[in-house]
Protein backbone atom coordinates (compact mmCIF):
# COMPACT_ATOMS: atom_id res chain seq x y z
CA UNK A 1 0.00 0.00 0.00
CA UNK A 2 1.12 3.57 -0.92
CA UNK A 3 -0.02 6.73 0.95
CA UNK A 4 -1.03 9.25 -2.13
CA UNK A 5 -2.40 12.58 -2.16
CA UNK A 6 -4.89 13.45 -4.59
CA UNK A 7 -5.29 17.29 -6.03
CA UNK A 8 -8.05 18.30 -7.73
CA UNK A 9 -11.22 15.84 -7.77
CA UNK A 10 -13.18 17.16 -10.92
CA UNK A 11 -14.88 15.38 -13.77
CA UNK A 12 -11.41 12.99 -14.27
CA UNK A 13 -9.58 13.74 -10.44
CA UNK A 14 -12.46 12.26 -8.49
CA UNK A 15 -12.55 8.56 -10.65
CA UNK A 16 -9.03 8.65 -10.72
CA UNK A 17 -8.15 8.69 -7.15
CA UNK A 18 -11.15 6.50 -6.60
CA UNK A 19 -9.62 3.96 -8.53
CA UNK A 20 -6.51 4.21 -6.89
CA UNK A 21 -8.64 3.24 -3.51
CA UNK A 22 -9.93 0.13 -5.16
CA UNK A 23 -6.22 -0.80 -6.25
CA UNK A 24 -5.89 -0.95 -2.46
CA UNK A 25 -3.89 2.47 -1.52
CA UNK A 26 -4.21 4.74 1.12
CA UNK A 27 -5.74 8.53 -0.81
CA UNK A 28 -5.94 11.58 1.04
CA UNK A 29 -7.57 14.25 -1.21
CA UNK A 30 -8.46 17.86 -1.42
CA UNK A 31 -10.47 19.89 -3.66
CA UNK A 32 -11.62 23.13 -3.55
CA UNK A 33 -15.40 22.51 -4.43
CA UNK A 34 -17.54 20.85 -1.89
CA UNK A 35 -19.50 18.53 -4.32
CA UNK A 36 -15.94 17.27 -5.71
CA UNK A 37 -15.06 16.34 -2.31
CA UNK A 38 -18.35 14.80 -1.77
CA UNK A 39 -17.78 12.78 -4.85
CA UNK A 40 -14.98 11.47 -4.18
CA UNK A 41 -15.25 10.50 -0.17
CA UNK A 42 -18.55 8.42 -1.78
CA UNK A 43 -15.53 6.47 -3.42
CA UNK A 44 -13.51 5.89 -0.39
CA UNK A 45 -11.23 8.50 -1.05
CA UNK A 46 -9.96 10.22 2.22
CA UNK A 47 -11.02 14.18 2.18
CA UNK A 48 -8.36 16.43 3.73
CA UNK A 49 -8.64 20.13 4.82
CA UNK A 50 -6.18 22.05 2.61
CA UNK A 51 -3.68 20.47 -0.24
CA UNK A 52 -1.19 20.85 2.27
CA UNK A 53 -2.86 18.52 4.98
CA UNK A 54 -2.94 16.44 1.86
CA UNK A 55 0.78 15.75 1.51
CA UNK A 56 1.37 16.51 4.69
CA UNK A 57 2.41 12.26 4.79
CA UNK A 58 2.41 11.15 1.38
CA UNK A 59 4.70 9.50 -0.84
CA UNK A 60 3.60 10.44 -4.03
CA UNK A 61 1.46 13.34 -4.84
CA UNK A 62 -1.03 13.09 -7.62
CA UNK A 63 -2.82 16.58 -9.65
CA UNK A 64 -5.39 17.07 -12.11
CA UNK A 65 -5.70 20.54 -12.31
CA UNK A 66 -7.23 22.84 -15.07
CA UNK A 67 -4.48 24.94 -16.63
CA UNK A 68 -0.92 25.89 -16.37
CA UNK A 69 -0.97 28.34 -13.80
CA UNK A 70 -3.28 26.15 -11.30
CA UNK A 71 -0.22 23.41 -11.62
CA UNK A 72 2.64 26.09 -10.53
CA UNK A 73 0.39 27.91 -7.68
CA UNK A 74 -0.56 24.57 -5.71
CA UNK A 75 2.75 23.05 -6.27
CA UNK A 76 4.40 26.03 -4.80
CA UNK A 77 1.98 25.77 -2.30
CA UNK A 78 2.50 22.36 -1.21
CA UNK A 79 6.26 21.41 -2.00
CA UNK A 80 7.44 23.07 1.42
CA UNK A 81 4.69 20.67 3.31
CA UNK A 82 6.39 17.81 0.84
CA UNK A 83 8.57 15.40 2.51
CA UNK A 84 12.23 15.05 0.22
CA UNK A 85 11.95 12.55 -1.93
CA UNK A 86 8.07 12.82 -2.85
CA UNK A 87 7.31 11.86 -6.37
CA UNK A 88 5.16 14.33 -7.72
CA UNK A 89 2.90 13.19 -10.71
CA UNK A 90 0.70 16.38 -12.82
CA UNK A 91 -1.74 14.56 -14.74
CA UNK A 92 -3.17 17.99 -15.87
CA UNK A 93 -2.99 19.16 -19.21
CA UNK A 94 -1.09 21.94 -19.97
CA UNK A 95 1.61 23.70 -21.67
CA UNK A 96 4.91 22.52 -22.14
CA UNK A 97 6.54 26.02 -20.39
CA UNK A 98 4.05 25.32 -17.18
CA UNK A 99 5.05 21.92 -16.86
CA UNK A 100 8.79 21.91 -17.16
CA UNK A 101 8.54 25.08 -14.49
CA UNK A 102 6.96 22.76 -12.59
CA UNK A 103 9.52 19.95 -12.91
CA UNK A 104 12.39 22.96 -11.85
CA UNK A 105 10.02 23.30 -8.55
CA UNK A 106 10.17 19.79 -7.50
CA UNK A 107 13.73 19.57 -7.95
CA UNK A 108 14.84 22.92 -6.02
CA UNK A 109 12.37 20.76 -2.84
CA UNK A 110 14.29 17.54 -3.76
CA UNK A 111 11.24 15.77 -4.84
CA UNK A 112 11.55 13.53 -8.48
CA UNK A 113 8.80 14.77 -10.60
CA UNK A 114 6.43 13.40 -13.95
CA UNK A 115 4.29 15.17 -16.41
CA UNK A 116 1.48 12.34 -16.99
CA UNK A 117 -1.22 14.04 -19.09
CA UNK A 118 -3.99 11.47 -20.19
CA UNK A 119 -6.39 10.59 -23.17
CA UNK A 120 -9.61 8.56 -22.52
CA UNK A 121 -12.07 11.17 -21.20
CA UNK A 122 -14.20 10.24 -18.76
CA UNK A 123 -15.18 7.10 -19.52
CA UNK A 124 -11.54 6.10 -19.39
CA UNK A 125 -11.38 7.57 -16.03
CA UNK A 126 -14.01 5.56 -14.44
CA UNK A 127 -13.08 2.57 -16.11
CA UNK A 128 -9.26 3.11 -15.48
CA UNK A 129 -8.41 2.75 -18.82
CA UNK A 130 -6.65 5.75 -19.83
CA UNK A 131 -3.24 6.71 -21.91
CA UNK A 132 -0.75 8.31 -19.65
CA UNK A 133 1.70 10.36 -21.96
CA UNK A 134 4.81 10.72 -19.59
CA UNK A 135 7.50 12.91 -19.25
CA UNK A 136 10.61 12.93 -16.52
CA UNK A 137 13.54 10.77 -15.50
CA UNK A 138 13.31 7.43 -16.05
CA UNK A 139 13.77 6.56 -12.24
CA UNK A 140 10.64 8.33 -11.71
CA UNK A 141 9.06 7.00 -14.34
CA UNK A 142 10.03 3.80 -13.15
CA UNK A 143 8.63 4.83 -9.49
CA UNK A 144 5.38 6.35 -10.76
CA UNK A 145 4.13 3.38 -13.63
CA UNK A 146 2.96 0.92 -11.26
CA UNK A 147 0.56 3.24 -9.59
CA UNK A 148 -0.31 5.33 -13.03
CA UNK A 149 -0.88 1.74 -13.86
CA UNK A 150 -3.81 1.94 -11.49
CA UNK A 151 -5.54 4.42 -13.75
CA UNK A 152 -4.99 3.58 -16.36
CA UNK A 153 -4.57 1.20 -19.48
CA UNK A 154 -1.40 2.29 -21.64
CA UNK A 155 1.38 4.04 -19.77
CA UNK A 156 3.97 5.47 -22.28
CA UNK A 157 7.39 7.16 -21.22
CA UNK A 158 7.43 9.90 -23.58
CA UNK A 159 11.06 11.37 -22.39
CA UNK A 160 12.38 14.02 -20.36
CA UNK A 161 10.76 16.22 -18.47
CA UNK A 162 7.33 18.37 -20.60
CA UNK A 163 7.52 15.77 -22.89
CA UNK A 164 4.15 13.79 -22.04
CA UNK A 165 2.54 17.31 -22.26
CA UNK A 166 4.33 17.58 -25.43
CA UNK A 167 3.05 14.23 -26.97
CA UNK A 168 -0.66 15.26 -25.30
CA UNK A 169 -1.13 18.26 -27.66
CA UNK A 170 0.64 16.61 -30.37
CA UNK A 171 -2.47 13.76 -30.07
CA UNK A 172 -5.36 15.70 -29.56
CA UNK A 173 -4.00 18.47 -32.56
CA UNK A 174 -4.56 15.39 -34.66
CA UNK A 175 -7.83 14.30 -32.86
CA UNK A 176 -9.42 17.78 -33.26
CA UNK A 177 -8.59 17.78 -37.08
CA UNK A 178 -9.63 14.12 -37.71
CA UNK A 179 -13.23 15.30 -36.31
CA UNK A 180 -13.58 18.31 -38.37
CA UNK A 181 -12.27 16.52 -41.37
CA UNK A 182 -14.85 13.01 -40.58
CA UNK A 183 -17.57 15.72 -39.94
CA UNK A 184 -16.80 17.54 -43.19
CA UNK A 185 -17.53 14.02 -45.22
CA UNK A 186 -20.78 13.44 -43.64
CA UNK A 187 -21.90 16.80 -43.95
CA UNK A 188 -21.21 16.76 -47.57
CA UNK A 189 -22.46 13.19 -47.55
CA UNK A 190 -25.88 14.33 -46.33
CA UNK A 191 -25.79 16.89 -49.51
CA UNK A 192 -25.40 14.34 -51.72
CA UNK A 193 -28.16 12.07 -50.73
CA UNK A 194 -25.69 9.55 -49.13
CA UNK A 195 -27.29 7.97 -45.81
CA UNK A 196 -24.72 7.86 -42.53
CA UNK A 197 -24.42 4.23 -42.41
CA UNK A 198 -23.51 4.13 -46.00
CA UNK A 199 -20.86 6.22 -45.84
CA UNK A 200 -19.68 4.84 -42.46
CA UNK A 201 -19.83 0.92 -43.89
CA UNK A 202 -17.36 2.27 -46.50
CA UNK A 203 -15.37 4.91 -45.02
CA UNK A 204 -14.71 2.16 -41.76
CA UNK A 205 -13.26 -0.51 -43.77
CA UNK A 206 -11.30 1.55 -46.07
CA UNK A 207 -8.76 4.57 -46.31
CA UNK A 208 -10.76 7.31 -44.53
CA UNK A 209 -11.11 5.21 -41.47
CA UNK A 210 -9.99 6.72 -38.24
CA UNK A 211 -10.97 6.76 -34.16
CA UNK A 212 -13.27 9.90 -34.97
CA UNK A 213 -14.98 7.56 -37.26
CA UNK A 214 -15.11 4.31 -36.10
CA UNK A 215 -15.12 5.12 -32.27
CA UNK A 216 -16.57 8.55 -31.80
CA UNK A 217 -18.91 8.99 -34.92
CA UNK A 218 -20.51 12.50 -34.94
CA UNK A 219 -23.76 11.29 -36.45
CA UNK A 220 -26.35 9.36 -35.08
CA UNK A 221 -26.61 5.74 -35.72
CA UNK A 222 -23.62 3.86 -36.83
CA UNK A 223 -21.50 3.62 -33.19
CA UNK A 224 -24.26 3.27 -30.72
CA UNK A 225 -21.80 4.06 -27.81
CA UNK A 226 -20.53 7.82 -29.76
CA UNK A 227 -21.89 10.75 -27.77
CA UNK A 228 -23.94 11.68 -31.43
CA UNK A 229 -26.86 9.07 -29.99
CA UNK A 230 -26.91 10.69 -26.69
CA UNK A 231 -27.80 14.55 -27.55
CA UNK A 232 -23.70 15.01 -27.59
CA UNK A 233 -23.72 14.91 -24.02
CA UNK A 234 -19.69 15.17 -23.54
CA UNK A 235 -17.15 12.54 -23.32
CA UNK A 236 -14.68 14.80 -24.10
CA UNK A 237 -16.06 19.12 -24.26
CA UNK A 238 -15.92 21.25 -27.00
CA UNK A 239 -14.17 23.59 -24.45
CA UNK A 240 -11.35 21.05 -23.69
CA UNK A 241 -10.71 20.49 -27.06
CA UNK A 242 -10.29 24.40 -27.57
CA UNK A 243 -8.05 24.51 -24.83
CA UNK A 244 -6.21 21.72 -26.52
CA UNK A 245 -5.35 23.04 -29.91
CA UNK A 246 -4.82 26.27 -28.42
CA UNK A 247 -1.93 24.74 -26.19
CA UNK A 248 -0.59 22.94 -29.60
CA UNK A 249 -0.67 26.37 -31.40
CA UNK A 250 1.17 28.25 -29.06
CA UNK A 251 3.52 25.56 -28.81
CA UNK A 252 3.77 25.52 -32.46
CA UNK A 253 4.29 29.25 -32.24
CA UNK A 254 6.89 28.86 -29.75
CA UNK A 255 9.19 25.90 -31.58
CA UNK A 256 8.74 27.83 -35.30
CA UNK A 257 6.50 24.61 -36.47
CA UNK A 258 4.03 24.62 -39.07
CA UNK A 259 0.53 23.78 -38.26
CA UNK A 260 -2.00 25.33 -40.68
CA UNK A 261 -4.43 22.35 -40.37
CA UNK A 262 -4.03 22.62 -36.25
CA UNK A 263 -4.54 26.42 -37.04
CA UNK A 264 -7.74 25.97 -38.72
CA UNK A 265 -9.09 23.45 -36.31
CA UNK A 266 -8.44 25.97 -32.90
CA UNK A 267 -10.19 29.02 -35.41
CA UNK A 268 -13.48 26.39 -35.93
CA UNK A 269 -13.72 25.13 -32.23
CA UNK A 270 -13.74 28.65 -31.74
CA UNK A 271 -16.54 29.46 -33.17
CA UNK A 272 -18.16 26.68 -32.03
CA UNK A 273 -17.64 27.64 -28.22
CA UNK A 274 -18.51 30.77 -29.12
CA UNK A 275 -22.19 29.13 -29.84
CA UNK A 276 -22.62 28.53 -26.50
CA UNK A 277 -21.58 24.94 -27.43
CA UNK A 278 -18.39 24.37 -24.98
CA UNK A 279 -20.38 22.40 -22.99
CA UNK A 280 -21.67 19.59 -25.55
CA UNK A 281 -19.47 17.22 -27.00
CA UNK A 282 -16.54 17.93 -29.47
CA UNK A 283 -18.24 16.03 -31.76
CA UNK A 284 -21.27 17.96 -32.03
CA UNK A 285 -18.88 20.57 -34.16
CA UNK A 286 -20.52 18.71 -37.09
CA UNK A 287 -23.50 21.54 -36.36
CA UNK A 288 -21.31 24.12 -37.22
CA UNK A 289 -20.45 22.64 -40.54
CA UNK A 290 -23.80 22.22 -41.29
CA UNK A 291 -25.09 25.84 -40.87
CA UNK A 292 -27.48 25.74 -38.43
CA UNK A 293 -28.22 28.77 -36.63
CA UNK A 294 -27.11 28.89 -33.03
CA UNK A 295 -28.90 32.38 -32.54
Amino acid sequence: MTRIAFIGLGNMGGPMAGNLVKAGHEVTAFDLVEASRQAAAELGVGIAGSAKEAVSAAEIVVTMLPAGKHVLSVWGDILPAVKPGTLLIDSSTIDVESARKAHALAAEHGCPSLDAPVSGGTGGAKGATLTFMVGGAEDAFDRGEPILAKMGRKIVHCGPAGNGQAAKICNNMILGISMIGVCEAFVLGEKLGLSHQALFDVASTSSGQCWSLTTYCPVPGPVPTSPANNGYKPGFASALMLKDLKLAQEAAQGAGASTPLGAAAAQLFGLHNGWGEGGTDFSGIIDLLRGHDKA
